[in-house]
This record gives structure tokens, sequence and C-alpha cells, in this order.
């Protein structure tokens, strides 16, 4: 069904990071392929329709997924992640980003199949140059 940029944002760093992956993905994909939300406007099921789900969090407190809305959203989409293309991304502002490698931990033990075996992280603000980042992940992505 294509790829759904899915995502969490607080202070704006994260959904910057998501419009440009959108972007990246938009531009290798097209738009009719590429959808963008945030967590709490899709459901589980609907984003298990998804051949490539992109997902993003912000880090929080001692360095774990935004607990909110990301979280409980994620830990529902846990058990329909085996063989699901996923690829992570996230900001974070403190730490070394342990967050990241648990919630990747966390796919792999799911059965998900990560790109590039790791998330794409982001310290605090994204400036242009990571951005520019942002969008080849996106590209990179979809492509596979």
């Amino acid at each position: 069904m294509g790829t759904a940029v899915i995502f969490e944002s607080l202070t704006g760093n994260t959904e910057a990071m998501a419009k440009a992956i959108y972007e990246g993905a938009v531009e290798t994909a097209g738009k009719d392929s590429v959808t963008i939300t945030k967590a709490a406007d899709i459901t589980v099921d609907e984003a298990a329709e998804y051949d490539l789900l992109i997902l993003g969090s912000p880090a929080m407190g001692t360095e774990v997924l935004e607990e909110e809305t990301f979280e409980p959203f994620f830990s529902a989409l846990e058990n329909k992640l085996s063989g699901k293309r996923i690829a992570l991304f996230g900001s974070y502002d403190w730490g070394d980003g342990q967050w990241m490698r648990d919630w990747e931990d966390r796919c792999r033990a799911a059965g998900a199949v990560l790109f590039r075996d790791q998330g794409f992280i982001v310290q605090n603000t994204p400036d242009e140059k990571a951005l520019e980042a942002c969008k080849k992940f996106g590209m990179d992505a979809v492509r596979g």
C-alpha cells in the first residue's frame, strides 16, 4: 500500500525531520505512494497496511519514546511488525541515543526488517544540513 511517515513531536524538531523525510520519500516514490501523519491520527490497523513504515519519535525523560501518544501507538503496533519494512528516526536533547538503540531492539524482536539496521537521529533542532540528510533518508528508505 505504499509508505507512511508516522511521527510524534513535542517541540517541532521531530516534525521538521518528518516533513523532510516525507519530501524525500515523495521525490522518489511519488505523492500518491506516501502519506504523512501524526501517530494520534492513524490507527494501528491502518498503519499495518503500509508496505513501509517510517516511524519518528522524540526521546523523552530517561531516553524513552514519547510517552503519551507514540509509545502506546508503537506498543500496539509491535505485534504487527513481523516481516514489515521499518525505518526509524527521531530527535533528542541529551544522552547518547540509547532510546533509539532500545527502539531498534524492540523492532528486531518483533521481526521487523530495519532499514540500515539503525535509526536516524538528530540532536535538538535539525539545521539545514540535518534536514538535507533527512530528505536523503526518506529517499533511500523508499528505495530499500
